[in-house]
């Protein structure tokens, strides 16, 4: 039989120093996959737009008309705005980087003698890899040990068996993907059984996957639900710009004269009404939210793969979570021992006696060689020589022989060893108390006694596991079936792995946030519900288990569930049927997981969460999150995030919205009124667009979430970004601007010239903007407290605004272009405050709503 994982492999593995120099000489081993758009594609990107399109036609209007100065200085905006829009969306895309960086493959390799776990860009010819059930392959290479190696290479070959491994020394070339007993390993196919470590011949492009163009584990932005839903209302919004502008040019040409200088001024007012319409910003709004909502989440450790993840978290009912290394701090001691109906405590001094020692040396013989589990580490720190003075597995003389691995009908494992010196094969068993009770084929009173000892164990958060131990003749074939062995019971071993101190907290915080808890765990019942305890979970007494599960029907399973909050010894493929129950009662559920078996569930999941420090590569491409530090208060946080991503998104759609109602107004109205002036041209549309974009992208994205964020109920996972309610709080805001900007003009327009009505229109215009955009940033904070709350973009923006508003009234070359006359103080503080005051009426409702109830807008 090949040598174990852990015999010394041919070579020690490369040196850093060399492996560097391999990799500085071969160049990138990144797989074929989209990198992120290059500033050229975001220009080009951004010259296909339709206000750019309309600018540039209104610069060019502007050169037939004569105006020279109108026509350049527009044109020099659309080179502002295009630097603005390349900005943000470098801004974007830097943020997606970060995140494909985080995502990018890793890999488990033997360097300087030592395993290290390195992204798979920076592997080289020559590096030792080590592989693992449930790994997915990160370079070709030739195994050079193994034990039971299987490989799933249908990604290759289209074949859906796995196919054995065989290691050899001497193979140095790649042989043909498919067939049995190969010693070949392709990059991106799927360990489904065993370990080895093999030597790397070709990585990246010069794989077999990388040559047939493969593009595999790249984060790529995805069209979500929101995105779908607004390139919906871009698209209606587009279309009555069209019908409204063409309608626009008309009614102004022939109201006034139908001259061909009538003709040319209705176009700039039919392009003015189509600028003031388009929502250009919606789209932007919802890359750029995402984008950097997935990288704020990633500051808290948890990286997502899947975008529509973030439309999810705020509307989580459900969070399901695994107990060991999630709900505690996954470090793991074999902390008591009980052999016949002895109890021995390891954690007290004195050296344990024999048949404790016996125990654990079993124990340690019944766990992998090479172990990366942490029970199974805590059973090999815990674990000496027995007192046969034979060297402990792992070592020279010992070989395994086979491996009954743990299985969903039996959760149980067996290992089969021998020893160079013995004539006969040693068994080894460990697992749940029941099921070793079953492979020892215990009388039903010795069973009885075995449980209530695990009982007694487990109620004290201990995770118990039976022993048992027996021999077989070298020369008899073993047995298909663990259950066809001769097994005798050694004792129980119990495990301690306390809980994580901010669990408690955690779970308080999403008790109050409306989200139920629950812990599903392969533990004894009494261990998961001493832990429940202690982490405070709802209702601990009631518990489902695996058998539990198996004899439900599903209707009962549906009927039963919403009540339960701890699964006990529950196996991962009885998690799909948790998630399908939980479904079926309109929950939108989060699952964790990290094994080979999970990823049903975790695809099933409306929110899968996979472990990115013990999770399989299976388990992680199957979720839509992964836990770098497998910490449940990551969840917690990410939760969070997504409810202030989710408002802050609704508050720019709603800002969106309310300002273009008075810029459509005031461009359209002078087309019904032959006496009054064009009020809005595109040189002003332009000037607004460079207040309300960075206002969307910038102050409302950055801004921290509401005091009630996690004091709500999750949000309906159907609530449309446009729902009516937010929607005419939109257009009520806008609609009030718009009469305080008309009430100006025709207040101005009795006492000043056509130039000073529209600069103080205008001025009023941009003061109003900038009191939504204040009054917007929260929808529960008064103004005094908004102000308080530290938002940077908010003060530039302001600055800027009003730097650059003052320059175009006070600079004579600069008021020409924008076709304004000067103001006094007066006129001007009136603009201003009219403004200003179209945010006291919101803040009132604001007011008036905190003393009834919490705002949920």
């Amino acid at each position: 039989m090949p040598p174990t994982p852990s015999a010394p492999p041919s070579a020690p593995g490369l040196t850093s120093t060399e492996a560097a120099r391999r990799l500085a000489a071969d160049g990138t081993n990144a797989l074929p996959e989209d990198q992120g758009r290059g500033l050229w594609a975001i220009i080009g990107e951004v010259l296909r737009e339709p206000m750019f399109l309309l600018l540039i036609a209104a610069g060019t209007i502007y050169l037939l008309l004569g105006s020279t100065g109108d026509a350049l200085l527009l044109l020099g905006f659309v080179f502002l705005i295009m630097g603005l829009t390349v900005f943000q969306a470098r801004r974007t895309e830097r943020a997606l980087d970060a995140l494909r960086d985080l995502a990018s493959p890793q890999a488990l390799v033997l360097r300087d003698g030592k395993r290290q776990r390195i992204p798979a860009e920076q592997l080289v010819r020559g590096d030792l890899m080590v592989l693992a059930e449930g790994d997915r392959i990160p370079a070709d290479g030739v195994l050079r040990t193994g034990a039971r190696l299987s490989v799933d290479e249908s990604l290759l070959t289209g074949e859906a068996v796995p196919v054995d491994k065989t290691a050899s020394t001497s193979v140095t070339t790649m042989e043909p993907p498919g067939g049995n007993d190969l010693a070949s390993v392709f990059s991106g196919t799927l360990v489904t059984a065993g370990q080895g470590t093999a030597e790397i011949l070709a990585t990246g492009s010069r794989s077999e996957l990388g040559r047939i163009g493969a593009a595999l584990l790249a984060v790529q932005p995805e069209r979500t639900r929101l995105q779908l839903e607004t390139g919906r209302m871009v698209r209606i919004l587009a279309l009555i710009a069209l019908g409204l502008s063409a309608a626009v040019t008309v009614i102004f040409a022939l109201t006034r004269g139908g001259t061909g200088a009538d003709w040319i001024q209705g176009l700039l007012a039919g392009i003015t009404m189509a600028m003031g319409i388009l929502p250009e910003e919606l789209p932007m709004i919802l890359t750029i939210f995402l984008a950097l909502g997935a990288w704020r989440i990633s500051r808290h450790r948890v990286l997502t793969r899947r975008m529509p993840a973030i439309e999810n978290l705020g509307a989580t009912t459900v969070l399901c979570t695994d107990k060991t290394g999630t709900l505690t701090r996954n470090q793991m001691v074999v902390s008591r021992v009980v052999v016949d109906d002895r109890e021995w405590d390891l954690e007290q001094p004195g050296n344990p006696p024999a048949d404790v020692t016996d125990l654990l040396q079993v124990s340690q013989r019944a766990s992998r060689p090479d172990p990366y589990d942490p029970m199974e580490r805590a059973i090999h720190a815990a674990g000496r020589p027995g007192s046969d003075k034979k060297s402990p597995p792992g070592e020279p003389g010992w070989h395994l022989e086979r491996e009954y691995p743990l299985a969903s009908d039996l959760l149980a494992m067996t290992q089969v060893w021998r020893h160079d010196g013995d004539q006969g094969l040693l068994l080894a068993a460990k697992g749940a108390p029941e099921a070793i009770a079953d492979l020892c084929g215990l009388a039903p009173q010795q069973r009885d006694a075995l449980g209530r000892k695990a009982t007694a164990l487990a109620a004290l958060g201990l995770r118990v596991l039976a022993v048992a131990r027996g021999h077989v003749a070298a020369s008899g074939d073993l047995p298909e079936s663990a259950h066809d062995l001769d097994l005798d019971l050694v004792g129980l071993l119990a495990l301690s792995d306390p809980i994580r101190s901010n669990v408690p907290g955690a779970v308080a915080e999403c008790r109050a946030a409306g989200i139920r808890v629950v812990m599903i765990t392969g533990d004894y019942p009494a261990t998961a519900q001493s832990i429940a305890r202690q982490a405070g979970l709802a209702n601990p007494d009631e518990f489902l288990s695996g058998t539990d599960l198996d004899q439900l029907s599903d209707a009962d399973l549906i009927r039963r569930i919403p009540t339960v909050h701890i699964f006990a010894r529950v196996v991962p493929t009885q998690k799909l049927r948790i998630v399908q129950a939980l479904k079926a009662n309109h929950d939108v559920v989060a699952m964790t997981g990290d094994g080979v078996n999970d990823a049903p569930a975790l695809k099933a999941a409306d929110i899968g969460i996979a472990m990115g420090g013990r999770g399989t590569d299976v388990a992680r491409e199957s979720a839509d999150l992964v836990l770098l530090d497998d910490d449940f208060t990551a969840i917690v946080a990410a939760v969070r995030l997504g409810r202030r991503i989710f408002d802050n998104l609704k508050k720019a759609v709603a800002f969106t919205v309310a300002v273009h109602v008075p810029i459509a107004g005031l461009s359209i109205l002078p087309v019904f009124f032959p006496s009054w002036p064009l009020l809005l041209m595109p040189i002003h549309i332009v000037f607004l667009e460079m207040v309300i974009n960075p206002a969307c992208a910038l102050i409302f994205e950055a801004e921290p979430e509401e005091q009630d964020v996690m004091a709500r109920p999750p949000r309906d996972s159907q609530e449309r970004l446009f729902a009516w309610p937010s929607l005419g709080l939109s257009l009520l805001q806008g609609a009030s601007v718009l009469a305080v900007c008309v009430g100006i003009y025709l207040y101005a327009r009795t006492g000043h010239g056509v130039d000073a009505a529209r600069a103080m229109t205008f001025t009023a215009l941009v003061g109003a903007i900038l009191a939504i955009i204040v009054t917007n940033r929260s929808w529960t904070r008064s103004l005094v407290d908004i102000v308080k709350i530290p938002n940077p973009a908010q003060w530039w923006m302001v600055m800027g605004a009003g730097g650059f508003l003052s320059l175009v009234l006070s600079v004579p070359q600069a008021r020409d272009l924008f076709h304004f006359a000067p103001l006094d103080g007066d006129d001007l503080c009136l603009s201003l405050a009219a403004g200003l005051l179209c945010g006291i009426w919101l803040e009132i409702l604001k007011w008036l709503r905190r003393q009834h109830r919490p705002a949920t807008l």
